[in-house]
């Protein structure tokens, strides 16, 4: 069994094992109206940084700034990114959903949840946490549930990163009615990385979709890059998590020179 299929095993058995205690109407009427904000906004402006939290991946235990990544978030805040994405799967990422509740309070920038979403529940789960977003991965779904958790997702008012890492899956998620499309650099079956995927997929996204290019991101020319591919923003985890000085790492993606003052944001 591959990775991602021990993956969508696991997800869909805890789906299940969470709806028997709480079924999905009962989750559902408990939805809160708390207003959410603009992730699709945020992430078209050319060169969005979208800074990524989460303690640990399945091939590295820990990085510079696990021990505390809400103070990360305001590190996020202060110096330039434009949204926050949160891994919530605790068992491989070290974060969760209590991660999406805790930075929302704390910073006011949009934040996606990233999980491997098989179950329309876990749209519930994300936007009763306070979610602004979340990420659909092509590769996990066949047309007809992509096209049912995409539009689930829109009616709870919630955005959607459709993730594609190649020809097909970029057309199905253009299919899907997608306003934001994004490229993982990263080989799902493989963890192979490679930036050589999203300037081969970006000229099949139409200009008016917002792409997002996913994993690899090390340094501003990499962004100036993929820029002129057609990306227009940027998923960065690993090399702000990782990085001595996050504030300064995360300036250097974005071109700016100094921490943004509190006022101006």
């Amino acid at each position: 069994m591959s990775f991602l299929d021990r993956v969508v095993a696991e997800k869909r058995a805890g789906v299940a094992e969470r709806r028997a205690l709480l079924p999905f109407e009962v989750l559902a009427a408990r939805l809160t109206k708390r207003d959410l904000r603009d992730f699709h906004g945020a992430v078209a402006r050319s060169g969005a940084i979208i800074a990524e939290l989460k303690a640990r991946t399945p091939t590295i235990a820990s990085f510079v700034h696990s021990g505390d990544l809400l103070a990360l978030a305001g590190v996020y805040h202060t110096n330039g990114a434009s949204a926050i994405s949160i891994v919530t799967d605790p068992s491989r990422f070290g974060t969760s959903l209590d991660d999406i509740a805790r930075v929302r309070d704390a910073v006011p920038l949009p934040v996606i949840a990233k999980d491997f979403i098989v179950d329309g529940y876990q749209l519930l789960e994300a936007r009763a946490a306070g979610a602004d977003a979340v990420l659909l991965i092509v590769r996990l779904l066949d047309l007809p549930e992509l096209r049912s958790l995409y539009d689930l997702a829109r009616d709870l008012g919630l955005d959607v990163l459709v993730e594609a890492h190649d020809e097909t899956e970029v057309l199905a998620a253009i299919a899907t009615g997608a306003r934001i499309i994004g490229v993982n650099n990263r080989n799902l079956d493989t963890m192979a990385v490679s930036l050589d995927t999203t300037r081969r997929l970006a000229p099949l996204v139409p200009d008016d979709i917002v792409l997002v290019a996913e994993s690899g991101i090390r340094s501003r020319a990499d962004i100036d890059v993929l820029t002129a591919s057609g990306a227009r923003a940027f998923l960065v985890g690993g090399s702000l998590l990782d990085a001595p000085d996050a504030g300064a790492a995360l300036r250097a993606f974005t071109g700016s020179t100094s921490p943004e003052p509190e006022a101006l944001r």
